[in-house]
Order: structure tokens, then C-alpha cells, then sequence
């Protein structure tokens, strides 16, 4: 790190998240460098400094100024009921691109069917202010309790029900529970601290931190696509490319052929190259993108 004092102090969130975070990072176009006994990353940017914790303590310090900004999931904002502000959502996670729900589970062969049913039970989860507010919203009395992990395997011996995390689903069905409401749907965002982003060069920062990553994230569903074609297939192929913008189209030294070059989602590649092959295109060629900013 440079002896200078860096602009911004960013909260990175530990655990599961950590080396997915690191790599989009990368992607972005930031080195994140860290000691696995470290919570002190090293980052190529001397206007960077930060910290790795836990991202459910991620919005209560930049809500309190340690950090300018920081990852981690909304639950925790909600949760903590942390006053920031909400920079942009980064649908990212070590399982999927897909947000993930809390969920409030039972067993499968348990007679209860409705939230309502659970009324006078005892629920486990590490959710516990959201998960007493939606019971209390709902006007149905039950006892949470903190749980501090493996939750899924503590019904119904323990306790009635769960509200556990899930992306995929597959450690419910892996426990043999049964889902009877979503509490909450989650993803990581980027959150500034209030005072932080009324500075005007840390807010500068901040966004292009957000503008960096965001296009880093929309780019791992996306390809490039180019190749050489026909002239007269041009109208014909133009409608075969879902392009994300116009394709370029360039000329070559053959004034009968022309060279186009595209942005697509990759998981469409597969269908329309023997389609362009068909059409007449040659010299196809599909390329990995880093970022795709709009």
C-alpha cells in the first residue's frame, strides 16, 4: 500500500463470498490481494484501502464510518436496519447469479401447511428481527431463536421450523424440508456511507467502483461474436443476431463480403452459429468479454 492515505475504506465481506468477490474484483479490473490468516487485503490502488469481515457486520460500519463503502448481502442491511445508501445490486454469489431467499421451512412429513399453522411453535434462524417481523405483521405468535449455524438440521427435534438461506434449494431437498414461504429475497449490493458519498470525490470513487463491477458482472453472461459474411446475406443475418446494440460492420477488401462483430448472450451462441454458418458467414469466431458497460 502506498504511505499516502488511500480515499476510500471499503468493507469486503469474508466468507462464503470472499473469493467470488475477489474475482469480480479482478474482472473489474482491481488486483485484491490477502494472507488467508489476513482480514487486511492489499489492493493495486493506492486510493483503496479495506477490510474483510463478516457481511452480516458489513452495513453497520458503513453506516458508522469505518467503512465508506462496502459488499453484503440486503438481509444484513434490513436486518441491522443500517441507514446507507443503496450504491447498486451486484447479483452475484458462490453458488448461482441468482438472488437467494430465506425461506421458512418444515419438515416434509410435518402436518403444518401454512405460516399460520406455526402459530405458538418455536422457529430457529439467524434472521431473527426480519423473521419476528414477518410473524408480527402476520399476527401469529411464535418463539424465534438465534440459531448459530446448521440450522437445517435442527427440526424437528429442536424446534418446529427453520428460515434458513437458499440459492439453489438444494440443501432443503438435501434435508428433506419443505418450503411454506419465501421471508425475504437477498443479493449483494454495494452501500456507501451517507457522508461519504456527500463527498464529492469519494462518491466519484464509489461509482465508478459500481460502474467497474456492474459491467464486469453483466459481461460473465455474454460473448463477443465475429466473423466474415456475404454482403448480400447482411439483412438475413441481421435478423438472426439478437445484438445487445447494432453490430459494427466493417468492409473488406472484397467488396462483396463484410466483416460484422457483436455482443450476445452466450446462451444463444450455440443456436445461431450453425445459422450464420448457413447464411453464409465464415471465420467465426466467439470471444470471453471482461466487462460490458452500457
Amino acid at each position: 500500500m502506498s504511505e499516502k492515505k488511500p480515499l476510500l475504506m471499503l468493507g469486503l465481506p469474508k466468507g462464503s463470498l470472499q473469493d467470488s468477490t475477489i474475482a469480480l474484483f479482478a474482472k473489474a479490473g482491481w488486483k485484491i490481494s490477502v494472507n488467508s490468516r489476513s482480514y487486511r487485503p492489499e489492493i493495486d490502488d493506492e486510493e483503496l484501502d479495506g477490510r474483510f469481515i463478516r457481511s452480516q457486520e458489513v452495513s453497520r460500519y458503513v453506516e458508522l464510518g469505518f467503512f465508506d463503502c462496502g459488499l453484503c448481502g440486503w438481509d444484513w442491511v434490513q436486518e441491522n436496519g443500517s441507514d446507507v445508501v443503496e450504491v447498486c445490486d451486484l447479483i452475484y454469489s458462490r453458488a448461482s447469479a441468482k438472488k437467494s431467499r430465506w425461506v421458512l421451512c418444515v419438515p416434509e412429513a410435518s402436518a403444518f401447511k401454512t405460516p399460520s399453522d406455526l402459530a405458538g411453535k418455536r422457529i430457529a434462524t439467524e434472521l431473527v428481527g426480519t423473521v419476528k417481523k414477518y410473524f408480527a405483521e402476520r399476527k401469529i405468535p411464535v418463539e424465534v431463536e438465534f440459531s448459530w449455524g446448521a440450522t437445517e438440521v435442527k427440526v424437528p427435534d429442536l424446534v418446529d421450523a427453520i428460515v434458513d438461506l437458499t440459492e439453489t434449494g438444494g440443501s432443503i431437498r438435501a434435508n428433506k424440508l419443505r418450503i411454506l414461504d419465501t421471508i425475504i429475497e437477498t443479493n449483494t449490493k454495494l452501500i456507501a456511507n451517507r457522508k461519504s458519498w456527500a463527498d464529492p470525490a469519494k462518491r466519484r470513487k464509489i461509482e465508478t467502483i459500481a460502474l467497474l463491477l456492474t459491467g464486469a458482472l453483466e459481461a460473465g453472461s455474454k460473448v463477443g461474436l465475429k466473423m466474415n459474411a456475404p454482403k448480400a446475406a447482411l439483412d438475413s443475418i441481421l435478423k438472426t443476431i439478437p445484438a445487445l446494440r447494432n453490430p459494427t460492420i466493417s468492409p473488406l477488401s472484397n467488396p462483396d463480403w463484410i466483416a460484422l462483430e457483436t455482443i450476445i448472450d452466450e446462451s444463444v451462441v450455440r443456436e445461431i452459429v450453425p445459422k450464420l454458418k448457413s447464411l453464409g458467414a465464415e471465420g467465426i469466431v466467439e470471444y470471453p468479454l471482461n466487462k460490458v458497460v452500457y
